[in-house]
């Protein structure tokens, strides 16, 4: 088998967090449309991330936020978005590298996305078989989850289909 130099996982990977980019340039534009919320998993000490002492302490290798009702000053960049949240009633400012997604699910169209992410910031890799498909190659669409629960915990590394999250006629 040839080595892969042109890295096409790396591009898939690059190219999925480009629509959550594109997600939440929109959601700023225009807000949230119809019942979309999102789920949104990050590596807490990944390169880039800023966020209070107190959540760190808390949230010491990885956290879920929920974008829905109360948010604010939402901001998307090239590589990264800040949010406003409230945790315990106290007022938070994230910011958050699109390299340190580890997962992003909206419930309500039951679809999600997959990462991995190293602690050092770069991208970490599985190698594929030769006759396996993109979702493979490091990018995988998580697991279902019942309604308004985020698809992580035990049972969420499931890969499953595409095909999985499209809606049928």
């Amino acid at each position: 088998m040839a080595e892969d130099l042109i890295r096409y996982d790396i591009l898939a990977q690059e190219a999925l967090r480009g629509v959550v980019r594109k997600v939440l340039s929109e959601v700023v534009k225009t807000g949230l449309p119809g019942e979309h919320h999102f789920f949104i998993s990050f590596v807490t000490r990944a390169p880039g991330v800023r966020m209070s002492q107190r959540l760190l302490e808390q949230y010491d290798k990885e956290m879920t936020i929920v974008l829905q009702n109360q948010y604010w000053d939402l901001k998307v960049t090239e590589t990264a978005f800040e949010v406003g949240l409230s945790f315990d009633g106290n007022p938070e400012l994230l910011t958050i590298p699109f390299s340190a997604i580890k997962g992003f699910f909206d419930p309500s169209v039951q679809f999600g996305l997959q990462f991995d992410v190293e602690r050092s910031g770069g991208t970490q890799v599985e190698e594929a078989p030769a006759d396996a498909s993109a979702t493979d190659a490091g990018v995988k669409p998580v697991a279902e989850a019942p309604e308004g629960e985020p698809a992580s915990g035990e049972g969420a590394d499931k890969v499953v289909s595409l095909d999985r999250f499209r809606k049928k006629p």
